[in-house]
């Protein structure tokens, strides 16, 4: 028997869409199902100015057209000016602010190091009201990978939030119990967005059998404990956790080679994925509040107006290996298991 399940449309809190013939070949795939994304402002070189943001806005609305609308970020450098900071966001141009500890991540060189040097532009954003989007990772190189998301919250993030109580932030692509409970913890001044990917994988997925380059992103997946709490937060109904899918193009020769990529590329088929997640977790009535209510509410915009509808079949749905752009294939992420619902309006 078919089943189907109509939700507000959704929006993605965190997306990457690169730039140029990536870009191209790519935004359509989360214009598709998304209303609106918060972009992440990575590219190289960064987008660190307003001016940058407009004009890295308007290169990815001629790709995506009308129906998407993208939510344009800085990139927090230990340069950058409170003044335009301020400036882009009351003018509309941005959403929020990106903090890359340097050295964290993909195009992350330029991010901070000192976090004392940023000090006048948090509180600046403070003021403003301007969330703070943290990428979640101490870089010391004597913390072991699986343990950088915890060090993080206790060496970074709580002194930033106790120095600076008005500041909103959001913790993004949470990935251990370990920051589920922070935010639990917390007032609604902080939220935390959870990725497709990691409601799918732990780290077993990644290196049991041999290495499977198209598993591995940064944070890293870790053990299958969080794994499933992080399933409890997402499905829970609590209005502090939402969809930030991290969904993050590389092309294949670029993660399948010696010194790959960090990266999932989740967007064509997030939301099979997701509706099989929280049906199997008996939470099916909670999905539309995580990928389509609690986003907005937390960055104090509408929700959209518009639905989609879902449908579930008796036969797996079947969706593209790759995606073909000008810079290159691009595997689209595999759950590992039959996906039986699908977008169909």
């Amino acid at each position: 028997m078919t089943q189907s399940l109509t939700i507000l449309r959704p929006d993605d809190w965190h997306l990457h869409l690169r730039d140029g013939a990536m870009l191209a070949g790519i935004a359509p795939e989360s214009a598709r199902h998304f209303a609106r994304a918060i972009i992440m402002p990575n590219l190289v070189p960064p987008v660190v100015t307003g001016a940058q943001a407009q004009a890295y806005r308007e290169r990815i609305c001629a790709v995506t057209g009308p129906a998407f609308t993208p939510l344009m970020t800085l990139y927090l450098t230990e340069t950058t000016d409170p003044d335009d900071v301020v400036a882009a966001h009351q003018s509309g141009i941005i959403s929020a602010v990106k903090l890359y500890p340097a050295g964290a991540t993909t195009n992350s060189a330029s991010g901070v190091r000192d976090f004392n040097k940023v000090r006048a532009v948090l509180e600046a954003m403070a003021e403003a009201g301007i969330p703070l989007l943290c990428h979640g990772e101490v870089t010391d190189p004597e913390i072991d990978i699986f343990d950088r998301e915890a060090v993080f919250i206790d060496r970074v993030l709580d002194p930033i939030r106790r120095a600076t109580p008005k500041l909103r932030v959001v913790m993004e692509h949470i990935t251990t119990a370990n920051a589920v409970a922070y935010v639990q913890d917390a007032t609604d001044s902080l939220a935390a967005t959870i990725t497709t990917h990691h409601l799918v994988i732990n780290r077993n997925h990644l290196l049991v059998g041999g290495i499977r380059p198209h598993y591995y992103c940064l944070p890293v997946a870790k053990r299958e404990t969080h794994r499933r709490a992080l399933v409890d937060a997402a499905t829970s109904g609590d209005r502090r956790f939402f969809l930030g899918t991290d969904s993050a193009p590389h092309a294949d020769d670029a993660k399948e080679s010696a010194c790959g990529c960090a990266g999932c590329f989740t967007a064509p088929n997030t939301l099979s994925i997701l509706a099989h997640v929280f049906e199997n977790a008996g939470k099916l009535d909670q999905l539309e509040g995580f990928v389509s209510q609690n986003g907005p509410d937390f960055y104090r915009m509408p929700q959209n107006d518009r639905t989609i509808t879902l449908e579930k079949s008796a036969t797996p749905v079947s969706y593209p290996a790759k995606i073909g752009t000008g810079a290159g294939p691009v595997t689209v992420f595999d759950p590992g298991f039959p996906l039986y619902w699908r977008v169909v309006d």
